[in-house]
């Protein structure tokens, strides 16, 4: 990447040496709409230097850099100096008397490093005994025997690699004897099958569950499981695997998702996001193409949690209109267009987040000693000064929080549109800083609609954190092979993520859906909605120590 850069500005020193060569060597009258053209000609190369600077700045900070997007205190103080009284009075003042800590009472831990601490209550241990023989407890000194006064315990954590083992199911056949005696025909009696998990198969729930976990919790792709199994003895393909989880997810967690995605769709807030994958065989498309999973979720507000993953071939917005059909609310979303051409009864509620990081993308393109006077400083002090105040708002209601929030952020938000609108006027457009101004005056309308209530939040971090584990499985297994099999990946990483957080054990919580629903679909009362993760049991959730 920064090869590339640097080629750019090579071409472009180059070709500003041949001109500054020709125009020395001989003095020549031009007319005045050539100069005209010629200046503008330079302004241009002169903004399109600036970009490919700020494009090598930034290109610098990903690869190097780091990630926190988190404004350094002492440039807060040296710009707090320089605003008004309105902007010094939204961005608050240090106080020059010292900060006074409470220390919570506390008692005395195990000594670091005990098994006990990392380990959760009622975890099996194995005693192994360790005494001297009877020879041994001959008194070297007088030849009685000696008695035991005393004993060391060392405690070591044990553990052993997956296992394997074949599960067989015997279901006996009974006859009457005395029936076959009398009347020539026995009454036979058989035991009732377990209905099979997927029929033909000899996968079980166990099984399934693990390669699961395996691939969307623990983003290892099946080939490496293969790889696994196969130095175990196992010889399970990879085609074996991905069969049991197409099928599960089908048969099984599909309907469960479906219960979800109606439970969903009943809240009134929401947050969206999406992101990109690739698919190799879909019909009428390259494998080159690009499509999408999109992630719907719950807010804060909520007592029991929904993530909902969405396959689609598109970025368009009618898959996120179809998909929230039967919501009306508020849903939290970036920037993208998409999402504010969906019905008048969803209002989209912006992200600053995005309008911070578009302001420090700006200030990490300026030479470190240029930052602390930069505009794009201010701004991002004005976000981070919003955020700030949302610390303290955490543990109001709803109510309270929707007061504070118009009685202390309100001014902030007038002061940042009054300084934004001054400072678009003399920025250059295509700058990084214009970009930003421009990207928080566009999306102004929705930015401060978070203002509404108190159940809004401030940015839509809330489903970028989500969507991360599917990012970061991406990252390992790098594609789907088909529809079909992006398709239940989202359906399996909607309930995974969902268990998890309704503080679940991902793999307790798959094994116990797949136990039971076989056994529940053979009645005819709806069995999808018994087997969400709210109403899921205690033994599928993660211990607490």
């Amino acid at each position: 990447m920064l090869a590339f850069w640097r080629f750019l500005w090579y071409n472009f020193l180059m070709k500003n040496e041949k001109r500054t060569a020709t125009k020395n060597a001989e003095m020549v009258t031009i007319s005045r709409a050539e100069y005209e053209s010629q200046q503008a000609q330079l302004t241009e190369l002169k903004l399109q230097n600036q970009w490919l600077l700020e494009q090598l700045g930034l290109a610098k900070k990903r690869q190097f850099g780091s990630s926190s997007e988190k404004l350094q205190e002492e440039l807060v103080g040296q710009l707090s100096l320089s605003f008004n009284e309105l902007e010094a009075y939204a961005f608050g003042t240090k106080s020059t008397a010292p900060e006074q800590i409470a220390v919570k009472a506390h008692a005395r831990k195990r000594q670091s490093g005990n098994v006990l601490d990392v380990v959760p209550e009622g975890t099996p241990t194995e005693v192994v005994e360790h005494r001297l023989s009877g020879e041994e407890l001959v008194c070297a000194s007088c030849g009685s025997r000696m008695e035991e006064i005393g004993k060391e315990i060392h405690r070591t954590l044990q553990m052993k690699p997956a296992q394997f083992w074949i599960r067989e199911d015997v279901y006996y056949t009974y006859a009457c004897k005395n029936c076959e005696l009398k009347t020539g025909e026995a009454n036979i009696l058989k035991t009732p099958k377990e209905p099979a998990l997927l029929p033909g198969s000899f996968a079980s729930a166990e099984a399934v569950a693990h390669i699961a976990v395996q691939k969307f919790v623990m983003f290892s792709p099946l080939y490496r499981l293969e790889q696994e199994f196969h130095r175990q003895g196992l010889k399970l393909s990879r085609q074996t695997m991905s069969n049991w989880l197409l099928n599960s997810s089908e048969m099984w967690l599909q309907p469960i998702y479906n219960a979800l995605h109606k439970q969903l769709c009943k809240e009134s807030v929401l947050h969206a996001d999406e992101t990109t994958l690739q698919v190799l065989k879909e019909a009428g498309r390259p494998s080159t193409s690009k499509s999408y999973m999109w992630l719907y979720r719950t807010s804060g507000c909520t007592e029991h949690p929904i993530v909902l993953y969405e396959y689609q071939p598109t970025r368009k917005a009618e898959h996120a209109e179809t998909f929230l059909k039967n919501f009306s609310g508020w849903l939290h979303a970036d920037g993208y267009q998409g999402y504010h051409k969906l019905p008048g009864n969803i209002r989209v509620v912006g992200c600053w987040a995005h309008a911070r990081r578009k302001f420090d993308e700006a200030l990490q393109t300026l030479p470190k000693e240029k930052q602390k006077d930069a505009p794009a400083a201010i701004g991002e002090c004005y976000c981070s000064r919003l955020f700030k105040l949302e610390e303290a708002f955490a543990d109001l209601t709803p109510e309270a929080r929707h007061e504070k929030r118009l009685e202390q952020e309100k001014p902030v938000l007038d002061a940042l549109l009054s300084w934004a609108n001054e400072m678009q006027a003399k920025t250059a457009p295509k700058s990084a800083m214009g970009r930003a101004l421009h990207y928080l005056l566009e999306q102004w309308p929705y930015l401060i609609r978070y203002l509404e209530d108190g159940r809004l939040e401030l940015s839509n971090n809330r489903a970028e954190r989500s969507i991360k584990p599917f990012v970061m499985g991406r990252k390992n297994w790098l594609f789907a092979n088909t529809p079909g099999g992006a398709q239940a990946s989202s359906v399996i990483y909607s309930l995974i993520e969902t268990a998890k957080e309704n503080g679940l054990d991902p793999y307790r919580y798959l094994l116990w859906v797949l136990r039971n629903a076989p056994v529940l679909s053979q009645s005819d009362e709806p069995w999808a909605e018994q087997l969400s993760p709210a109403n899921a049991p205690d033994e599928c959730r993660i211990p607490l120590k």
